[in-house]
């Protein structure tokens, strides 16, 4: 089993909401937390060698017309080229679930000083997190981690913690001389449901045969072969990308869709 530290960035799109149901709780206690959970799914990485291109169509059935055809001859700057295209040979992705909660009666407390018996600085948290002066309020209790120098604070009113987390740090006061703890929010993540599943492109093609050109504009190459497969004469569609490498291998990134596929 292994652990460690993990960051996602994802931009979360505006979705409109409605009002569903008004209930009266048993307790409070499902105000004490605010939950989230959201899926992750792994792009799953191609590298592209010398003289092979990537072609996205608009529409899947092109795409697959394409594969189907098999050989295609393209006009490169008065050569004739024959290409070969064929599915992706994508390698396998992950998906799995997010499970975020975030406490509303405790607090993350890093950067406490060194210096004294755990039991003691134990003690000395909980004063001075009470301290209604400074923001705090009444402790439940301390879990005080000293190898890490950190600990996690739990208040009686949700409402302390929020007030609290209103600033990075916070005084903590050990015999006679103030200390600066920094502050932040108490998550708990979990991990579930995490799966493995094969890529599938279906809207994309792979084109091989292109090593022989003498040529080292990309762009204007991209544009020819966009412009061979737009073409219904061909067998082709509209297209939405074109990706060509002429010297040295690029890695394409597959991310997977609504719909499952990538």
């Amino acid at each position: 089993e292994t652990t460690g530290n993990f960051q996602i960035k994802e931009d979360i799109p505006e979705t409109k909401v409605k009002f569903a149901s008004l209930e009266n709780p048993e307790n409070d206690s499902q105000f004490l937390n605010i939950s989230c959970s959201f899926q992750v799914s792994s792009q799953v990485l191609y590298e592209l060698q010398k003289g092979q291109a990537l072609i996205t169509f608009e529409k899947e059935e092109v795409a697959q017309n394409i594969i189907r055809m098999g050989k295609h001859h393209l006009k490169i700057e008065d050569v004739d080229v024959e290409v070969l295209a064929k599915p992706v040979p994508l390698n396998s992705g992950v998906r799995f679930q997010v499970h975020e909660a975030y406490s509303k009666v405790k607090i993350y407390v890093t950067e406490i000083p060194v210096g004294l018996p755990e039991d003691q600085m134990r003690d000395k948290l909980e004063l001075s997190f009470s301290k209604s002066r400074n923001g705090g309020g009444e402790v439940l209790c301390v879990e005080y981690d000293k190898p890490s120098r950190s600990a996690v604070v739990t208040f009686v009113e949700p409402g302390v913690a929020d007030k609290i987390l209103k600033k990075k740090d916070y005084p903590l006061y050990i015999n006679q001389n103030c200390y600066r703890v920094t502050v932040s929010p108490y998550t708990e993540t979990h991990l579930k449901n995490f799966q493995v599943f094969s890529g599938i492109s279906e809207r994309t093609v792979l084109l091989t045969g292109l090593e022989e050109l003498q040529m080292t504009d990309i762009e204007l190459l991209e544009d020819l072969v966009n412009i061979h497969f737009q073409r219904e004469i061909n067998g082709g569609g509209e297209v939405e990308v074109v990706k060509c490498s002429l010297g040295q291998p690029c890695i394409a990134y597959f991310e997977e869709e609504r719909n499952g596929m990538i």
